[in-house]
């Protein structure tokens, strides 16, 4: 019986095996670069299209309003001059410069109190603290239905029904919880050794804070500020129900809006108003896209 000598098996060259190594590599990243991509397309293509189906609509002329091409057909400015029209009662622009102050009042007072409040709850110590950080995420929890009865009497009482005042305070108390949490987040992430050399060189808390620690806040403070204006211009709930005629922001003007014509819902006329309305929005967020991305990623400096 013969028995077979064993043949040596061969050895991969190192580069040859190197090779296939960094050709899978290159192959898996294409791969996941591709569907990112079209993720990113999908993701986009979903919340664009209400937005561009709402522009073509308010381009439409009134007799085509359920016209289901995809592109614009039809074209006519006439439901933005309706949008603006005073003889049929829509006052969309006064609508705007009180939406424009609701929102500058509420985002200011917002940053002044919930950055010191946010800068207390990361940086010191004291007692009942657990206990306020509960009562603020509680706050922001609360629903807002629930709160128009209650609200109602209270102005109504005080004289405040219709004024901005009855506006401004129930706006402040839901966007102070979001302002007060995103900044906290952010400052309890930054290294304690900047405060401290800045207290060794001689200033006082309040001053390493207002010198040091909130200029490198700046661009989480403008995402904040940027959050805290537009969840202010969306509200409608209790706007809805608190303000009068002189004092109506857009979202409760474009729901009272009437048509050209009678018992007619004018959709044309609101997509106008809603493209108008939204169009500063989309405006802001692309102008300041850089500093709201640095805002959101900043919390992540480590120590």
């Amino acid at each position: 019986m013969t028995i077979a000598a064993d043949r040596p098996r061969a050895v991969p060259n190192p580069r040859e095996r190197a090779d296939e190594r960094a050709e899978v590599r290159v192959r898996r990243h294409t791969g996941q670069k591709l569907r990112t991509a079209i993720q990113a397309v999908v993701i986009a293509v979903w919340c664009l299209l209400p937005f561009y189906w709402m522009v073509v609509t308010s381009f439409r002329d009134v007799g085509f309003t359920f016209d289901a091409t995809p592109w614009p057909t039809h074209v006519t400015l006439d439901n933005y001059a309706t949008a603006f029209s005073t003889a049929l009662g829509n006052h969309l622009g006064r609508a705007l410069l009180n939406s424009v102050l609701i929102g500058g009042v509420v985002t200011v007072i917002a940053l002044l109190v919930g950055t010191s409040a946010a800068y207390a709850l990361a940086r010191l110590e004291f007692r009942g603290k657990s206990l306020i950080a509960g009562a603020i995420l509680a706050a922001s929890m609360f629903p807002g239905v629930a709160l128009i009865s209650p609200l109602f009497q209270l102005f109504t009482d005080i004289g405040w029904m219709g004024t901005y005042q009855a506006l401004i305070l129930p706006s402040i108390s839901f966007v102070l919880p979001l302002t007060v949490y995103t900044l906290a987040s952010f400052f309890r992430e930054m290294p304690w050794d900047l405060e401290e050399a800045a207290r060794i060189d001689g200033c006082t808390r309040v001053q390493a804070f207002r010198r040091i620690i909130l200029p490198l806040a700046a661009p989480a403070v403008f995402t904040t500020a940027i959050l805290a204006f537009i969840s202010s211009w969306n509200e409608y709930l209790i706007s809805s129900q608190l303000s009068s005629d002189a004092t109506q922001p857009v979202t409760v003007a474009i729901a009272s809006f009437a048509g050209s014509q009678p018992h007619q819902e004018p959709y044309t006329a609101v997509m106008a108003a809603g493209t108008i309305v939204t169009i500063p929005l989309v405006v802001l967020v692309l102008v300041f896209q850089r500093r709201i991305v640095a805002g959101l990623t900043a919390g992540g400096v480590k120590g």
